[in-house]
């Protein structure tokens, strides 16, 4: 964040200079063309029989040349000086970011064909999931992959109804919250009040001659909320006082704004996702928000990522990266390590779970059985299972 606004005070600078010298050169350049405008005139007044122009008028041209020769290279120093807090962005640029990433990133990571194959179903993925169903269907058909390896995800629905609310179409929205009513009245969402606060508000907007069908429809679908949203449905009763004279001049004009359709489908989103228990990200979003975050911290420690000493840092990070509530599905309660595909998490006889490693430890320690190091079970190392997340 810091070489951002490093980088962007150097580009204000630029603004701040770039106007400055429009609005001067644009002034000048209009001054010039009035006075060589006036020149013209002059000389036209003046004009007699000889086409042979006076001293005075060579000499009222002459100065006029020389004064416009003096003005245009004043403004050329100007462009030229501009050119030089220009490049000054260039070089912020240069000191404050890391052209160079190859130190923190595994060269071989991609030269893996099952790698490449599990990134084009999670990029085919997060398309399908944001409703680009041509260009999923692509990526498919060109990266070789089977359409049933791609899971049908139900966030492509939400993510559709989520465009018509901002495309002012409540019909998608209307049709879903009606058939999941209970279970959003049992989460307390105001999602349902909030689609039908703004079809009533789209009713009104057609002026007084709406106002029967308001009524009809505040009667149909806004009644269940008169005691929940008391405030809020009077206040929707008081738009209709303001119908002759046109609610965008009404104290309740807001409900007309931008702002609520945004706030309508932002809660669409979160309420639905919260419901189906899905996502409101796809995988690689995930996962590239999780990245730009773990680059900073480790570009400042890439001396040590290219230490041939630390080798084993490749399969996990060096350091802890804060990705507020994500966390790595395993980690050993012993060893206090993150569990991987060589040290997988183990199901004892029990139910508790410890990695691999601790397992081995444990059972290496005992000649006949092991013992839970959290209850007085015991058992053989053979009765623990591998358990999959």
């Amino acid at each position: 964040m810091e070489a951002i606004e490093k980088v962007s005070t150097e580009v204000e600078k630029v603004i701040t200079k770039f106007t400055a010298i429009n609005e001067h050169s644009s002034k000048l350049i209009q001054n010039e063309i009035n006075a060589l405008e006036a020149i013209k005139t002059a000389l036209q007044e003046q004009s007699s029989e000889s086409e042979m122009l006076t001293p005075q008028q060579i000499n009222l041209v002459k100065s006029t040349i020389a004064r416009s020769k003096e003005k245009l290279h004043r403004l050329a120093v100007d462009h030229r000086d501009l050119h030089g807090t220009v490049s000054k962005v260039g070089k912020a640029i240069d000191r404050n970011f890391i052209m160079e990433y190859h130190q923190v990133v595994r060269q071989d990571l991609f030269k893996n064909e099952a790698n490449i194959k599990l990134l084009d179903e999670n990029i085919a993925q997060h398309f399908y999931r944001q409703g680009m169903n041509d260009v999923a269907d692509s990526l498919v058909r060109e990266a070789n992959l089977k359409q049933e390896q791609i899971n049908e995800d139900p966030f492509a629905e939400l993510h559709k109804i989520f465009e018509d609310i901002h495309h002012r179409n409540l019909t998608t929205a209307l049709a879903w919250t009606e058939k999941y009513s209970k279970e959003l009245e049992a989460k307390n969402s105001t999602l349902e009040f909030k689609l039908h606060r703004l079809a009533f508000m789209q009713i009104l907007k057609g002026g007084i001659n709406s106002q029967n069908e308001a009524i009809a429809y505040a009667r149909s679908n806004l009644s269940k909320f008169v005691v929940k949203f008391q405030k809020d449905f009077q206040v929707l009763m008081g738009c209709l006082l303001y119908l002759k004279v046109g609610l965008e001049t009404s104290p309740y004009n807001y409900l007309l704004s931008d702002e609520m359709w945004i706030e309508c489908a932002d809660t669409f989103l979160k309420d639905s996702c919260n419901l189906l228990g899905i996502n409101k990200e796809s995988a690689l979003s995930t996962i590239l928000n999780a990245g730009c975050i773990a680059l900073p911290a480790l570009l400042n420690l890439k001396q040590v990522m290219m230490s041939r000493q630390v080798s084993a840092i490749w399969n996990e990070l060096p350091i802890e990266i804060d990705v507020e509530r994500y966390h790595s599905i395993f980690a050993c309660p012993i060893l206090r390590q993150q569990s991987t595909d060589e040290n997988p998490p183990m199901r004892l006889k029990c139910g508790h779970v410890i990695s691999k490693d601790a397992l081995n430890k444990l059972s290496s320690a005992s000649i006949s059985s092991l013992k839970c190091p959290y209850c007085p079970s015991e058992m053989v190392a053979n009765d623990a299972k591998q358990i999959y997340f």
